[in-house]
């Protein structure tokens, strides 16, 4: 491991004085609008977002996660949908968060949901050439449970470096006993039960993402705030030499499930990740739940974009943005 030690130029925020992007359908517990995947193309000067939203448990017209879209802005702040789905056309119980990565024919969306053959979360990946013309007949898999030797993945997070494209995802670890995983997936949410903990995976690819190598476990989980679930959510690079920059969900138990928060960590490869927030999450909100979670971070032009889901006073979630100079 190198021996000289990493700066990040990322200054202290407060997450609650953010900008509001996208507000939840009902400020009631249960509505949130969030998961923010963000690509910025300082060429076609848009930014591009992916982002779900979610209904409470039981609601009539679709529950849990129900729709996801791929949006467009030219200001990072007010986004219009040009592509979505919603959870009946998938024939899921829910989806979560979704990545968009480019490609040199045009863009590829990796997509996360509740395989209805055996209630297992998986990634698929579909291609397209222009972020509004995805076609889910011509998705694949990228991960599934069978496939990583786990009881699901989801939460993707993509990026290429150099020849290789890394697929981040937050897994349910084996090794549960068969009725306790029976039980669990028959929930359709194995991420909420407790029977097992939840790490962040990577997966590699060499063909441009027309395969994956499951890699197994990038950073496990801690043995404090994050000991039951770590899950990164984006990486960013310090410079040459520097290495990366990541950002990361945590929680102590099952019970904060959906209430996550976030913490710092860094890699020198992008393969092993060493956490920076031991003794509690970097950042939350001092209201409701404290949740901040899905920290999408990109630097533009001089400046820190922090797109992130938090929660609010009234129990729902809504999807906000800070921008911090780079100090």
């Amino acid at each position: 491991m190198p021996t000289h030690r990493i700066s990040a130029p990322l200054p202290a925020f407060d997450p609650a004085q953010g900008e509001v992007v996208m507000l939840p359908e009902a400020p009631e517990a249960g509505y949130w609008t969030g998961c923010p995947g963000v690509l910025y193309e300082p060429e076609r000067g848009r930014w591009l977002m992916t982002y779900r939203r979610r209904r409470p448990r039981g609601h009539p017209d679709g529950e849990r996660g129900w729709r996801c879209a791929v949006a467009v802005s030219e200001d990072g702040v007010d986004f219009t949908d040009v592509w979505s789905v919603e959870s009946r056309q998938l024939g899921t119980d829910s989806m979560e968060r979704f990545s968009l990565l480019p490609t040199p024919g045009g863009y590829q969306l990796y997509l996360c949901y509740v395989d209805p053959a055996d209630s297992r979360w998986r990634i698929d990946v579909v291609d397209a050439a222009a972020p509004d013309a995805f076609d889910l007949a011509g998705a694949r898999p990228a991960l599934t449970a069978a496939g990583t030797g786990t009881e699901g993945v989801k939460d993707p997070y993509t990026l290429r470096h150099g020849p290789v494209t890394y697929l981040f995802a937050s897994y349910a670890a084996a090794g549960i006993a068969a009725a306790d995983a029976d039980r669990a997936h028959a929930t359709a949410d194995v991420f909420n039960t407790g029977v097992t903990t939840h790490p962040t995976g990577l997966a590699l690819s060499l063909d441009g993402g027309a395969t994956f190598a499951w890699q197994g476990e990038a950073m496990p989980t801690g043995s404090g705030w994050d000991a039951y679930q770590t899950r990164l959510n984006s990486a960013v690079p310090l410079g040459p030499g520097a290495g990366w920059l990541g950002f990361y969900d945590g929680i102590a138990s099952h019970e904060q499930n959906y209430e996550e928060n976030c913490g710092l960590a860094v890699s020198y490869d992008l393969r092993t990740w060493h956490r920076l927030s031991t003794e509690g999450p970097w950042a939350a909100v001092p209201y409701g739940t404290g949740s901040v979670r899905y920290v999408d971070a990109v630097v533009a032009e001089g400046t820190w974009h922090l797109y992130f889901e938090a929660a609010r006073p009234d129990g729902a979630h809504e999807l906000r943005l800070a921008r911090v100079p780079v100090g």
